[in-house]
């Protein structure tokens, strides 16, 4: 059987945060969720690594903390937004991951991630990202909301000078009920201020 190549948008995701973060880094879950990229994180940085997992509800931070288990001493949960980011992180990063939307299985599916604070997040962590590090943002744009997100991301990410930020957009063109896809992003020069291009 041959092996697939062109993976749904999570795996490329994981995939492309694996061939970047190297054991002992530091590296943040944006948006904890339940845990999956947490743990995924946890266990890519290795005993000497830290990840910050930001969430600004309590409920997915206790399912994170479970999820994660013998891996905890490795995360740092903080129960804030991500714009804040830089309140809690000052070192350099060897990548960051972004799951937008709603915390899934959660009873109030009208909190969801909002453009102005995603878009802080993104300014301060591709400032706080090492050269060649990667930041992943699937985005989930068939709720309520999450139209405006998207649209809000999209303008952002096309204002990133290129010298600075490569970006990229991956997603399956034949996948039917709003399918999520893929933004990458790869700083490809060391800077902390974010250039734009003129528009």
């Amino acid at each position: 059987m041959t092996e697939i190549l062109l993976h749904r948008v999570l795996p490329i995701a994981k995939r492309l945060i694996s061939e970047r973060v190297q054991l002992g880094e530091t590296v943040v879950d944006a948006t904890a969720g339940n845990g999956n990229d947490t743990l995924f994180l946890a266990e890519l940085v290795g005993d000497n690594g830290t990840v910050f997992a930001f969430d600004i509800q309590q409920q997915a931070l206790d399912t994170t903390k479970q999820h994660v288990g013998s891996l905890a001493d490795r995360v740092s949960l903080i129960l804030d937004s991500h714009a804040n980011v830089q309140q809690y992180v000052s070192d350099e990063i060897g990548g960051a991951m972004f799951n937008l939307g709603y915390l899934p299985y959660s009873d109030d599916q009208s909190i969801i991630t909002r453009p102005s604070s995603t878009i802080a997040a993104l300014d301060a962590l591709l400032g706080l990202l090492k050269k060649s590090g990667i930041i992943t943002i699937t985005v989930y744009d068939g709720h309520e909301g999450g139209s405006e997100e998207r649209d809000a991301l999209l303008d952002y990410v096309k204002t990133l000078h290129q010298g600075d930020v490569h970006a990229v957009r991956y997603e399956l063109l034949n996948q039917r009920r709003n399918p999520p896809f893929l933004i990458a992003l790869e700083k490809m020069k060391d800077f902390t201020q974010v250039r734009k291009v003129d528009t």
